[in-house]
């Protein structure tokens, strides 16, 4: 392992320990959100260029650790301070960066552990995205069932370029964006996360996750019936 490798596997370790020992998960709770939301925004409204440039530089660091939770508190905490449209704009932008950060530190640092770590999730990956290339990726993304963070190590691992990794992965996770963003918005109404997602809303994200996979079947299936009427 050289020097570099073994210097950024230091300051990530360090940086979760540092997340562990201080239980700084406890400032990321709808509960904290709410309850520092008026300062929060005070900060905000008072320093307009500097406060999204530290939001966009904290969610980035959130997602590309995979701090359990960071990025769902990151996320409403976009749309309570910035609003809709332009809590959107930093959410998205942010996490896809993260994401792909996430996911070049799996494939040239961290590979050998993944493989380890997480066997079953790689061969799938590696077997879909064989298959279905990007549309795999884009499933898993709209599908919201899989972790975020999971899916950005499992497809380190694969052959997709991070380039695709990444504006897949910024229109796939757009809808549960502006869920969450849109919910950010209205946080002082949420009483916990149960409060996000209803019954009928997951179905819809599951759906939207398997729309891209049967499309792309039946494209095949009409390309092939064409070839052999033509």
């Amino acid at each position: 392992m050289n020097h570099r490798r073994l210097l950024v596997l230091l300051l990530l370790a360090t940086a979760i320990l540092a997340w562990v020992m201080l239980d700084a998960g406890r400032f990321l709770g709808i509960e904290s959100l709410q309850r520092h939301y008026a300062e929060l925004r005070a900060q905000a409204d008072a320093h307009p260029l500097a406060a999204p440039l530290l939001f966009f530089a904290a969610y980035v660091a959130i997602a590309a650790t995979g701090i359990p939770g960071g990025a769902l508190a990151c996320t409403l905490a976009g749309g309570a301070l910035f609003g809709l449209a332009w809590g959107s704009v930093l959410v998205s932008f942010a996490s896809s960066c993260g994401a792909t950060a996430a996911c070049a530190i799996s494939r040239f640092l961290l590979r050998g552990f993944v493989e380890r770590r997480f066997p079953g999730p790689v061969a799938r990956a590696d077997a879909g995205i064989r298959d279905n290339g990007a549309w795999y990726l884009l499933a898993m993304r709209l599908a919201t069932v899989v972790p975020y963070w999971l899916i950005n190590l499992v497809m380190g691992l694969t052959r997709l370029p991070l380039g695709t990794f990444y504006w897949v992965s910024q229109l796939g996770m757009l809808p549960s964006t502006l869920l969450f963003v849109n919910a950010g918005v209205q946080l002082a109404r949420i009483d916990s996360t149960a409060d996000l997602l209803s019954p009928g809303l997951v179905l819809s994200l599951l759906l939207l996750g398997l729309f891209p996979l049967a499309a792309r079947r039946f494209t095949a299936l009409l390309m092939a019936r064409q070839r052999r009427t033509g």
